[in-house]
């Protein structure tokens, strides 16, 4: 039996389901690695909103913070935001997590008022203040489980 059918029937034991991340096709795939981000749906139940200079560390601390936070927020859409952008185009979601003022800002011009009313939208500080400030750690972790509460509550 082979390692990996061996963790598979573990992990099924357990009561353990297995992710497994989608790939593109190679003639599809895109030319850079930021683009590999999830694209945004028309309709979401969050939507995380970042700073367009963000390195690969930054989006790694991000992204596993996000993964631990539940499968509503794994899946979160995500979208760079510019900055001196006009406006965006911001898919509809019923949650925000905007990393940066910038970002928050791009979002209130973005969305119609009545939608940014019936949203919660949580601030946390840029990725690359996560990197070592541990205050913003903190402050990322209670707003994932504030959004995490919040989307809960929703349904």
């Amino acid at each position: 039996m082979s390692a990996a059918a061996h963790r598979e029937r573990v992990l099924r034991a357990l009561g353990l389901e297995t992710w497994q991340r989608r790939q593109q096709a190679v003639a599809d795939a895109p030319v850079m690695a930021a683009e590999a981000l999830p694209s945004p749906a028309s309709s979401t139940d969050c939507v995380v909103l970042l700073p367009a200079a963000c390195d690969a560390r930054e989006l790694d601390l991000l992204g596993r913070a996000l993964t631990s936070g539940g499968a509503a927020l794994a899946r979160a859409a995500r979208v760079r935001v510019s900055p001196g952008e006009a406006e965006t185009a911001m898919p509809q979601a019923r949650a925000y997590l905007a990393c940066g003022e910038a970002q928050a800002h791009a979002l209130g011009r973005s969305l119609p008022m009545q939608v940014t009313a019936q949203a919660q939208i949580v601030l946390v500080d840029e990725p690359v203040r996560l990197l070592g400030d541990p205050s913003a750690k903190r402050r990322l972790w209670i707003a994932l489980r504030t959004l995490r509460r919040g989307l809960a509550a929703g349904r």
